[in-house]
């Protein structure tokens, strides 16, 4: 009798397991829905391709789909995860290698949803979270670019290491679930033009919030809007501090106008700053691309975002200190012989040429990594409207130890009134051994 209860029970239990089994597979397999289901081939109308080319630029998609040497968009760009390292995939119109086989309906899954033709799930490398908010309109252009505005390269994708079962991607359709959204960018009815225009290229094309909102455990965007607090609040990745765009004064954007900012993305600089780290490469192949109109939305929005007085401090004010006056202090000496000629032996720099230490977001942010990687590593050439610039950090890596160079930036950031915090000699040591000096050669792409 409790032989036939138990398997009686056992029978009862097993078919709402199946049921959740056969869900659970139905989810993860299932294409997402797509509104081109039915659309024709890919436009050869010049005016589409354009526009496509000019989305293709707000997205930076050459970022992470192309390589010095190499054909524009064919991949291969290595990217390490906490699992393992993943490459960058051939995005030309090669039908063996790349996308030529791609209906607008598996480009519009592939961008917006993270699914390419089959069902197999991209991981979140590729900022579909962002792209999700992609306009049909620009989704549309953009595959007309891919399809006809570059070469087709055959040049083979590059596998994944991440090891077996950690490189099962089935459960990226449950992340999926939970973390990405599904759905274009909707107009908020209460902002105007110039705003929601901004909105839409920070949280969609530009994918801004890859780079500068902290992620959770599950390495997601801790959120996607300006509804969130930790949006664009400043993130550290691949060994770089992105910083605050948010109104915070010490590690935001609090201390600069509008103007300011669309100077910044235009040619590259302004009186606070000069692009560097991985913002490079998003200036030298698409802010310094866009229409001023889309750098005024985006320096509009931008400057809507208020900053956190709790998380940032006490406003950033100068306080003059020469460093050749201070030579007993450790880290003075050197930054007096190896920095003050670009930057100054008051902090200030040469404005708009050689950046100011005196009030840079690197030396008030807690974050050290962006500091130490750039006085390792030095800065990637930065090249505006097509001239290379004159000047670029040097490497320090080879003239300086781990103890010299903690020293001099924790001079710098407790000088001039920084309150970055002193800097650790471990901390340079460990990112000397996970970074490569960077390249005088950068990535520039002349798309046609």
């Amino acid at each position: 009798m409790n032989n036939r209860r138990f398997a009686r029970t056992a029978g009862w239990l097993a078919l709402p397991c199946l049921v959740a089994a056969g869900l659970l597979a139905w989810y993860v397999t299932r294409e997402p829905a797509s509104p081109f289901e039915a659309a024709p081939a890919a436009s050869v109308d010049p005016a589409l391709v354009s526009r496509g080319e000019y989305v293709a630029r707000l997205s930076d998609c050459v970022a992470c789909h192309s390589l010095p040497g190499k054909a524009p968009f064919a991949g291969g760009l290595e990217m390490a995860t906490p699992l393992g390292a993943i490459h960058a995939t051939n995005i030309t119109p090669d039908k063996k290698s790349g996308i030529g086989a791609y209906s607008l309906a598996d480009f519009d899954r592939a961008v917006r949803h993270g699914v390419a033709p089959g069902g197999r799930r991209l991981y979140p490398a590729m900022p579909y979270p962002s792209y999700a908010k992609l306009s049909d309109d620009d989704v549309r252009a953009m595959y007309a670019f891919f399809m006809k505005g570059i070469a087709p390269a055959d040049q083979p994708n590059i596998p994944s290491s991440i090891p077996w079962p950690l490189n099962m991607r089935w459960p990226i359709a449950l992340w999926n679930g939970v973390f990405a959204p599904n759905e274009p960018y909707a107009a908020k009815t209460d902002q105007d033009a110039l705003w929601n225009r901004g909105a839409y290229i920070v949280q969609g094309p530009g994918h801004c919030g890859s780079c500068h909102t902290p992620r959770g455990l599950a390495f997601n965007e801790k959120a996607l809007d300006e509804s969130g607090k930790p949006f664009l609040a400043g993130a550290l990745l691949d060994g770089w501090y992105a910083p605050s765009l948010r109104q915070d004064p010490n590690t935001g954007l609090g201390r600069w106008s509008e103007p300011e900012i669309v100077q910044f993305l235009k040619v590259g600089r302004n009186k606070h700053a000069v692009v560097y780290g991985s913002m490079t490469e998003a200036f030298n192949n698409s802010t310094q691309f866009m229409a001023d109109d889309d750098l005024a939305a985006i320096a509009r929005y931008l400057k809507s975002l208020p900053g956190d007085p709790q998380r940032d401090g006490t406003p950033w004010q100068y306080q003059a200190v020469a460093a050749n006056a201070r030579m007993d202090v450790p880290g003075a000496h050197t930054y007096a012989t190896r920095c003050a000629s670009c930057h100054g032996i008051d902090g200030k720099g040469q404005p708009e040429s050689m950046p100011p230490l005196a009030g840079a977001t690197s030396a008030l942010a807690k974050e050290d990594a962006s500091a130490i990687n750039i006085t390792l590593n030095g800065s990637q050439r930065v090249v505006a409207a097509g001239v290379p610039d004159a000047y670029r950090m040097p490497a320090f890596r080879e003239q300086l130890s781990d103890a010299e160079i903690a020293q001099v930036l924790s001079y710098v950031r407790g000088t001039w009134g920084n309150n970055g915090g002193a800097v650790d000699a471990a901390a340079v040591n460990k990112l000397r051994g996970h970074t490569d000096p960077a390249s005088s050669s950068p990535i520039i792409l002349h798309m046609r």
